[in-house]
């Protein structure tokens, strides 16, 4: 990612923090809605999960500037939804909704270079939670 790409997420993530909880539910919502299968993978009551979702989505945001100390929480918690049942094509839905709840909560703010940074950054980190997704199966199976 670009220095540019990384202050675009970070300062529109900053406008999203406090519609947090309607940015949660439109992410939710949207992802139920495109790819239903997913739900098993999540506890009936979604507030919990709501929070944790924007927690960790801060975490990243924030750590995108520094990306060595960021890397090791990304592989942890690409290991972890290797126990929750998550599969590598779940992430296509998951990236699609994130993008569409941001456009949504953003509204006019959201624009191609917001939209592109987004992808960007969503791109390289879940790439580097399926590396680790990978390398915990391949381990398991050995």
């Amino acid at each position: 990612m670009t220095p540019q790409q990384i202050a675009l997420v970070q300062s529109s993530f900053a406008k999203v923090v406090p519609i947090a909880g309607v940015a949660a539910d439109l992410f939710y919502a949207r992802l139920f809605e495109i790819a239903p299968d997913v739900r098993r993978l999540f506890p009936a009551d979604l507030a919990l999960q709501k929070k944790k979702l924007m927690v960790m989505l801060g975490t990243a945001v924030n750590g995108l500037t520094r990306l060595d100390a960021l890397l090791p929480a990304v592989h942890a918690l690409g290991e972890r939804h290797v126990g929750y049942g998550v599969h590598v094509e779940d992430f296509t839905p998951v990236g699609e909704a994130l993008l569409w709840a941001l456009q949504q909560g953003l509204g006019d703010e959201f624009t191609p270079a917001v939209a592109e940074a987004w992808a960007t950054a969503y791109e390289m980190l879940s790439r580097a939670m399926i590396g680790a997704m990978t390398q915990k199966v391949a381990k398991v199976a050995a």
